[in-house]
């Protein structure tokens, strides 16, 4: 474990110099960035003693992904499961894909597939907390409108409290958004629960608003029943947050807003330079200047080259970003793809995947493993690809609100893409019965997927975490995934 997790202050340590309120949220120094104090305080810059690099991308796919339809396909069954798509071979002998994904299938020597993931609900909010949280109990009082106290801390927030800060960057990053839904709802399962909201992810907003439309915007947006309404959204990075004092008209533009950031942050390093800010404060400077990781996040300006093999839309440039990060010293970046539950498709299931869905999500996540191959970060680097649940096995109609079928929720299998961080590629863990409903062999749970994840971050199997109040929780709740390496 590398650090205690509560960045507060011990001792007699001197008391902060007095600096003008004006000048302290003018800086905005913690609000532009999308950073929280409790993130802020307890950065510090790498060392000599730094751990090795390990990290993790966790690409979660909102709204859950029809394992029939994508990576355990049954081209024997009965035309109502097997659906529409026909698989094709991939670079591994005897391993079968959607035809509809052809460059992950060309290299699938770079990953894995876990064909048993197994929980038991097949409610959005449920499935959502169980996943994020890699707890397949849902805490006391769980409410799906809305995240409590109470809940269990996401793997995100539990890879932000125990694994090592590198760069000035906190340790966990969410983006390009917080998953809410149409209605309002935001998703529980995402944030710090019990473990207090100062321990929460760094949310990186990327999109500009919340909206009734679907997918990979501008160039894959989709509305699930075809209403023909526009999608307003932009996908803006880095997306800075004003505070109070920075709500003038005139910061409407980014070069403005960039300009004004440049001008404040100097006011405070020149008021460091003469007060003596401690050494957080200074870290928190070094992160709001520091050319490096403006250029992670603002991955819409990339090369032209770069833009084309990723996409350019909101699936290609969020897994850049997530590259970029993890590059920089993110050691986990959840990486939500697509808001909305973009995936949840009850309807229209077949031509939203082949047209929408699967074209930037192949392209995106091919570009991803191939640009960490290249660099020598697939090594360390786990990428993870999951949903709340897979899909049913029989596909059905619902007239009233899809024009063609589609398949409901089902929490009793999914498939799991995995690749990098000691995975060997082009390796099926588990199998699923004749239909694709449940685990045939070697049943994998949620447990079993974050302890792989914090496996690959380098926590230990005795890592415990604190909630609010200082009582210790284990990390794992099971065994890593067996039989990836």
């Amino acid at each position: 474990m590398a650090k205690s997790g509560t960045g507060q202050q011990q001792g007699n340590c001197p008391p902060h110099p007095r600096i003008a309120r004006r000048t302290a949220i003018e800086a905005g120094s913690l609000a532009l960035l999308g950073l929280g104090q409790h993130q802020l305080n307890a950065m510090t810059a790498s060392g000599v003693n730094a751990p090795p690099f390990r990290a993790c991308i966790f690409v979660f796919l909102s709204g859950g992904l029809g394992q029939h339809d994508s990576f355990d396909m049954k081209p024997q069954a009965p035309a109502e499961i097997r659906g529409e798509f026909s698989p094709i071979p991939t670079a591994t002998p005897g391993l079968h894909i959607c035809e509809h994904l052809p460059l992950l299938a060309q290299r699938s020597n770079l990953w894995s597939l876990c064909r048993s993931v197994t929980h038991s609900s097949n409610e959005h909010s449920a499935g959502h907390h169980i996943m994020l949280t890699g707890r397949s109990d849902l805490p006391p009082g769980f409410n799906p409108s809305a995240p409590r106290p109470q809940d269990w801390p996401s793997i995100a927030t539990i890879a932000r409290e125990l694994t090592a800060e590198r760069n000035n960057l906190p340790s966990a990053a969410v983006l390009p958004e917080h998953l809410v839904h149409n209605s309002g709802r935001v998703i529980p399962g995402q944030y710090a629960g019990i473990m207090g909201k100062r321990r929460d992810p760094w949310f990186i907003e990327a999109a500009s608003f919340h909206a009734t439309s679907y997918g990979a915007f501008p160039e894959f947006s989709f509305d699930h029943q075809e209403r023909g309404k526009p999608d307003p959204r932009l996908f803006e990075a880095p997306s800075l947050k004003l505070s109070h004092g920075l709500t003038h008209p005139q910061l409407g533009s980014r070069l403005k807003l960039l300009q004004a950031l440049e001008s404040q942050t100097r006011k405070l390093e020149d008021a460091a330079a003469v007060s003596g800010f401690d050494q957080h404060r200074q870290g928190a400077i070094s992160l709001l200047t520091g050319s490096r990781i403006r250029e992670a996040l603002d991955v819409t300006r990339a090369g032209e080259d770069v833009q084309r093999r990723y996409g350019q839309n909101a699936f290609g440039w969020s897994l850049l970003m997530a590259r970029r990060l993890v590059e920089s010293g993110v050691n986990l970046v959840q990486v939500n793809l697509g808001n909305d539950e973009t995936w949840d498709t009850h309807g229209n299931a077949f031509p939203h995947l082949r047209d929408k869905l699967f074209p930037p999500t192949d392209r995106a996540l091919t570009a991803l493993l191939e640009d960490l191959q290249e660099t020598g970060q697939l090594d360390h680097t786990l990428v993870v690809v999951a949903g709340e649940f897979g899909r049913t096995p029989k596909i059905s109609l619902l007239p009233k609100h899809y024009a063609l079928p589609g398949r409901d929720h089902w929490g009793a299998l999914q498939s799991v893409m995995l690749a990098g961080g000691g995975v060997a590629g082009g390796r099926v863990i588990g199998s699923s019965d004749e239909i694709g409903a449940y685990p045939a062999d070697a049943p994998q749970t949620p447990e079993n997927l974050a302890a792989t994840i914090y496996e690959a971050l380098g926590i230990p199997p005795e890592g415990v975490w604190r909630d609010e109040v200082g009582r210790p929780h284990h990390v794992y709740q099971a065994d890593p995934i067996p039989g990836l390496s």
